[in-house]
C-alpha cells in the first residue's frame, strides 16, 4: 500500500472507533479523500508531506471547474481539514495545510432562521386542549428548546426525559449520547402531553417512545415534517418551516443572546466546533444590523 492509503486507513479507523461516525458519514469522507488522492496522483504527489495550501486550493479550483457546487466543495474541505488535523495530532505532519483556507462562501448557506417572534407564533399554533394538539405542542417546543435533529426527536423514549431535573438524553449521529437542558416551557408542554394526550392515543397499548401516532406507533420523521409545515401555515410564517430551520434558530438565538460557542456545540452534538462556527456568521450579521440601525454613526 502507498503512504497515502496507509494514512487513510489509520484516519478511517480513528473515525470509526474513536469518533463513532455513522456509515453514511464515513462513506462521504471516503469519497472525498478518494477524489483528493486521485488529484494528487495526477499531480504526481506521492508523499503527504509534499501537500501544501496551494495544492489544496488547486484541488478546490479543480472541483469547481468540474461543476461541483460551493456547498459540496465546502464538504470536501471539511473532510480534508479533519484528515490533516488528524495527521498533525499523530505527528505525521508538523502543520495543517488547510488551516488558512476558508470555506467557499456559498457553502456556509443555511436555511432561513426564524425570528423569535416567528418561533413564538409557531409554538402557539397547536391546540393543547386536544390529545394530538398536546403532543404536537410538546414536540415543537422540545425541538426548539433542545435544538434536536428530527431523527433525534422522534427517537426519544419516555425514559430519556427527566422532567424533575429538566433535561433530555439524546442519541445523535454515530449513536453518541448527549444530555441537553430543555427549559421550563418544554417541560410544562411534555407534562401536559403525558397527563392528557399520550395515554389516550395509546389506549391499552404500551410503547417506549415518548411521542406516538396512530395505533400507538412512534411518530415518523415524515409525519412530523407534515404537521410542522401545517402549523407554519397556521402561524402565517412565510419562510420555510422545517425541523432543521428550528434547529438553526435554536443555535442562532443562543449565540445572539451571548451563549458560549462551546456550550452550543455540546448541545447540538457537533463533533467539530468548526461545524458550529457557521452560526457565528448569522450572529455577527445580526449585531451589524443592530449597529447600523441604532448607532448615530452607523
Amino acid at each position: 500500500m502507498s503512504q497515502l492509503d496507509l494514512l487513510a486507513d489509520r484516519f478511517f479507523n480513528y473515525l470509526l472507533v474513536e469518533k463513532g461516525l455513522a456509515d453514511r458519514t464515513l462513506s462521504a469522507y471516503s469519497a472525498d479523500l478518494t477524489g483528493f488522492f486521485t488529484f494528487l496522483e495526477a499531480a504526481r504527489v506521492e508523499k503527504i508531506q509534499a501537500v501544501d495550501s496551494a495544492l489544496i486550493l488547486r484541488h478546490l479550483i479543480h472541483l469547481r471547474e468540474q461543476g461541483l457546487e460551493a456547498r459540496s466543495r465546502a464538504r470536501h474541505l471539511v473532510t480534508l481539514r479533519g484528515f490533516f488535523r488528524f495527521l498533525v495530532r499523530e505527528g505525521v505532519l508538523e502543520t495543517d495545510p488547510t488551516r488558512m483556507i476558508d470555506l467557499p462562501k456559498a457553502g456556509l448557506k443555511l436555511p432561513q432562521v426564524l425570528s423569535v417572534n416567528e418561533v413564538h407564533a409557531l409554538l402557539q399554533a397547536p391546540d393543547p386542549s386536544t390529545p394530538i394538539g398536546a403532543r404536537d405542542a410538546a414536540m415543537i417546543e422540545l425541538l426548539y428548546a433542545a435544538g434536536l435533529r428530527v431523527s433525534e426527536l422522534v427517537g426519544i423514549r419516555v425514559q430519556d426525559v427527566n422532567l424533575e431535573a429538566g433535561f433530555v438524553r439524546v442519541r445523535g449521529k454515530g449513536s453518541k449520547e448527549r444530555i441537553v437542558p430543555i427549559g421550563t416551557h418544554a417541560k410544562n408542554r411534555i407534562e401536559s402531553y403525558l397527563a392528557m394526550g399520550r395515554q389516550r392515543q395509546l389506549g391499552s397499548r404500551v410503547s417506549p417512545h415518548l411521542f406516538v401516532a396512530r395505533k400507538g406507533q412512534p411518530m415518523t420523521r415524515q409525519g412530523f415534517w407534515k404537521l410542522l409545515k401545517k402549523y407554519g401555515m397556521t402561524a402565517n410564517i412565510r419562510k420555510p418551516v422545517t425541523p432543521h430551520s428550528l434547529r438553526h434558530s435554536f443555535a442562532s438565538h443562543l449565540l445572539e443572546g451571548g451563549a458560549d460557542l462551546r456550550a452550543v456545540q455540546t448541545m447540538l452534538g457537533h463533533a467539530d466546533i468548526s461545524t458550529t462556527q457557521i452560526y457565528t456568521h448569522l450572529a455577527r450579521d445580526r449585531v451589524r444590523k443592530i449597529h447600523e440601525k441604532y448607532h448615530p454613526r452607523g
